[in-house]
């Protein structure tokens, strides 16, 4: 098996290659189109080109790889290594000159997290993480917050695009937690969020339902940096299955807990 460590630098480089390609694309002229369900669903031609990018890279340097892409679905492999890329995470933020987007790419092995990269190519902030080896901002270590009541947190969150039929009362559990005082952001990027809650920007984020390619790279951050990740009833989270995801700094989940379960 090619180390932990080495499967990093290579979806870092991945990354670094394929931010290159959205940083030059942002605020140009630029076909999308809207997927067939939810609201602002969007997909661009930059998400298909970052993704082929990102493949193409992976794949030659891990031959017998399998991948889990946004865009190109599930392709099977012959090794026990799976690739997660979501290759532009905040479409529609990209879509719309909103500068808050990312590349998320994360490796599994035996069905668990070993590799997770968020990549922020306008700001040049680069998030990695190893599987035992700790979390990082362009190299330099970074840990979760330590706050524990709603009155000294920031936290994020995000809705899904049938918002409208309010899937398991995502509109109530937004309600419920600015009644327990949470001061909440929606950015539009949950790599992203998730990132920033593993360099202790943010504290907390939860959403109803997320795909793979959006967490898997962040939940490895976070756990890396001392938080902790699961589902609304506190289960651990599988790298290869949709879910409802709570990401906290591991102080304030008993409490955002108790919220999403009732």
């Amino acid at each position: 098996m090619i180390s932990p460590s080495q499967l990093t630098l290579m979806a870092t480089h991945a990354a670094l290659q394929a931010g290159a390609l959205l940083a030059r694309g942002f605020g140009t002229s630029f076909t999308f189109s809207s997927k067939t369900e939810g609201r602002q669903n969007l997909v661009t031609e930059f998400d298909y080109a970052a993704e082929k990018m990102i493949i193409d890279f992976l794949r030659v340097r891990t031959p017998g790889c399998a991948f889990l892409a946004e865009e190109s679905g599930h392709t099977k492999g012959t090794s026990e290594l799976l690739w997660i890329v979501d290759p532009l995470d905040g479409t529609v933020n990209f879509a719309h000159g909103i500068p808050f987007f990312c590349i998320s790419i994360a490796a599994v092995w035996q069905n668990e997290i070993v590799t997770g990269v968020v990549y922020q190519p306008l700001l040049h902030e680069l998030f990695t993480s190893t599987k035992g080896e700790g979390a990082f901002l362009n190299g330099q270590p970074i840990r979760t917050s330590q706050n524990r009541s709603p009155d000294q947190a920031l936290v994020t969150t995000g809705f899904p695009t049938n918002v409208e039929d309010d899937p398991r009362g995502c509109i109530e559990t937004f309600n419920q937690m600015l009644e327990k005082g949470f001061p909440i952001r929606r950015l539009g990027s949950a790599a992203l969020d998730l990132a920033y809650i593993a360099a202790g920007r943010f504290d907390a984020f939860w959403e109803v339902k997320l795909s793979p390619w959006d967490f898997a790279a962040g939940c490895l951050l976070i756990e890396e940096a001392g938080g902790q990740v699961t589902d609304y009833e506190g289960n651990s989270l599988s790298p290869q299955d949709a879910s409802t995801v709570l990401a906290t700094n591991g102080a304030l989940h008993p409490l955002m807990l108790e919220v999403l379960k009732q």
